[in-house]
């Protein structure tokens, strides 16, 4: 596992190639064997493939250009073009999946501090079940994006996956077509402090 960790990183290209569901489903078992707070297992996961991703594509598309004139993250504007670019490579991999957190309130949601605490607490479990699926992507010899320019088609998603819960996150999944070791890692001295 230690090789996939060093050998992991963000595909922004992929082949047309098609992922066989028993290694997407290879994936996804890793995905809910990833440690949770309480063990809540907070997870739910969507995999959108063939001509499902063609609604979905606009579904993701129609948020985006709602965002441009009615924004739900106006302090994010500077982010759309990256948004519109995470859309490119949505519709070049062969295989999205999205992560849902089942137990999450909706963003529109004023929640108590307690309520907030769970949150960040699903937040971390789902990260570690994301992070756990990359590896496994990156093991066999798959590529992934974790995705959250979703949030800028939030509304629209939702819409679409028609599940209850938040949604979380996407990841893309296929066959590398382009060098994944061309973006360095910061070093480890550059961002660790001790305190003795």
């Amino acid at each position: 596992m230690l090789s996939a960790i060093i050998n992991r990183r963000s595909i922004r290209n992929y082949k047309r190639a098609d992922v066989p569901r028993h290694m997407i489903e290879e994936i996804l078992q890793s995905g809910i064997l990833a440690p949770s707070s309480k063990n809540r297992q907070p997870w739910k996961f969507i995999v959108v493939t063939g001509n499902a991703k063609k609604d979905m594509l606009a579904a993701m598309g129609k948020g985006l250009i709602r965002e441009k004139e009615f924004p739900l993250l106006p302090e994010s504007a500077q982010h759309l073009n990256s948004a519109e670019y995470t859309l490119k490579i949505m519709d070049q991999a062969p295989v999205v999946i999205f992560i849902i957190n089942s137990l999450g309130l909706d963003i529109y949601s004023s929640i108590k501090p307690e309520e907030r605490i769970y949150e960040i607490c699903n937040a971390q479990s789902i990260g570690a079940a994301i992070e756990n699926m990359a590896l496994t992507a990156s093991e066999l010899g798959l590529g992934s994006l974790w995705i959250c320019d979703t949030y800028f088609a939030y509304r629209e998603l939702s819409d679409w996956l028609n599940v209850e819960g938040e949604l979380f996150a996407a990841m893309t999944v296929g066959y590398a077509d382009e060098d994944p070791h061309a973006r360095p890692r910061k070093r480890l001295d550059d961002i660790l402090e001790w305190r003795d």
